[in-house]
């Protein structure tokens, strides 16, 4: 019996063709700007995303922790979502590298608002954490793949550029958000100091990272790349990889979104299981099993290969991507089914 992947959208293996283009990769030493594919990726991704310049990391945690690195010193605070994953899934990274004070607020779903903002940023005073960040997750993981709409961002941003604060996005699925919205990713991309995709999620790549921001950012990016031994070499093996996925994986995201509603509008009609239909906006589905044991139904539905996590004691996460389909979805939900039923 196939297996059926709804754990996370990193799970995806790359396509024979996907695995083609990184055999055929022209390279070089990217720590001397000499390999050739990596350039092109940077150039591609820092276009997309309305920036100056970008830099390809081995992931996205990366990304968000090199950012802090650059934007903050110790002390200095940075505002997010209080579900936001470099708060709750990095290990306390900011705090332990850039030395930095993080400070959740109260969103919707990982949303805040950007009146939220502004009674977070402190008033200047030698007694205060400057604040010195506000960082935005689209889409948000622990919010349910919720996404940003592009006003919300905006008027957040605003905020933001009023009181002096560098604006980061962590768009580890960005692209699930614009395909979901129907618009460009430079539409949230020019609102931002730094912001990064993810190639390894939902286009399928097997590694990797591409943060931009203005040129001067990005040098200093480069900096903390070198030093925290990012550096990669004969890198475009890899960066082949996330060429091909722009060209080829982005327009078939609006199929995951689809898929996840379909996989929750499926569940819904189990008896047993709670789950929000209008909360599924992009490829994750969160739901609630207040009778079950969660790890307990992850174990059944791996005896009948279908591998979702656990997110709590009864909370259980479903991450649609390239590799599962709409029968994959469909089966997924009658197993559901018939685990629950014992």
């Amino acid at each position: 019996m196939r297996s059926i992947n709804l754990y996370s959208d990193t799970q995806t293996l790359p396509t024979a063709e996907m695995r083609h283009a990184m055999a055929n990769a022209e390279v070089g030493d990217e720590q001397r700007d000499q390999d050739p594919t990596v350039t092109a990726l940077c150039e591609r991704v820092a276009d997309m995303l309305c920036q100056e310049a970008a830099v390809f990391l081995p992931s996205g945690t990366m990304a968000n922790e090199i950012s802090m690195l650059v934007h903050c010193r110790p002390g200095d605070e940075i505002l997010c979502d209080r579900t936001a994953h470099i708060l709750n899934i990095e290990g306390g990274g900011p705090s332990a590298l850039a030395g930095a004070v993080m400070t959740p607020l109260a969103g919707d779903r990982g949303r805040f608002t950007a009146d939220q903002a502004r009674a977070a940023i402190r008033p200047k005073s030698r007694y205060h954490p400057r604040t010195r960040v506000v960082s935005l997750e689209q889409t948000s993981n622990l919010g349910g793949g919720t996404v940003w709409p592009l006003a919300q961002v905006e008027a957040v941003a605003a905020i933001a550029r009023t009181a002096g604060l560098a604006v980061h996005m962590d768009g580890a699925r960005l692209l699930n958000a614009t395909s979901a919205l129907a618009c460009e990713p430079s539409a949230f991309g020019r609102l931002c100091d730094s912001v990064w995709i993810d190639l390894s999620k939902g286009l399928g790549c097997p590694v990797g990272a591409v943060l931009a921001g203005n040129r001067d950012i990005i040098f200093e990016v480069w900096r903390w790349k070198q030093r925290l031994g990012g550096a990669m070499r004969q890198a475009g093996i890899l960066a082949a990889a996330g060429l091909y996925a722009l060209d080829h994986h982005v327009s078939r995201l609006t199929e995951d979104n689809a898929n996840a509603r379909s996989f929750a509008e499926a569940i819904a009609q189990l008896p047993g299981v709670t789950v929000d239909i209008g909360s599924v906006q992009t490829n994750i589905v969160y739901f609630d099993l207040p009778n079950h044991d969660a790890g307990s139904i992850v174990t059944a539905l791996a005896a009948m290969a279908v591998d979702i996590g656990a997110m709590g004691p009864h909370t259980l996460r479903a991450v649609t991507h390239l590799d599962v389909n709409a029968g994959d979805v469909a089966r997924a939900a009658e197993a559901l089914g018939q685990a629950l039923t014992g």
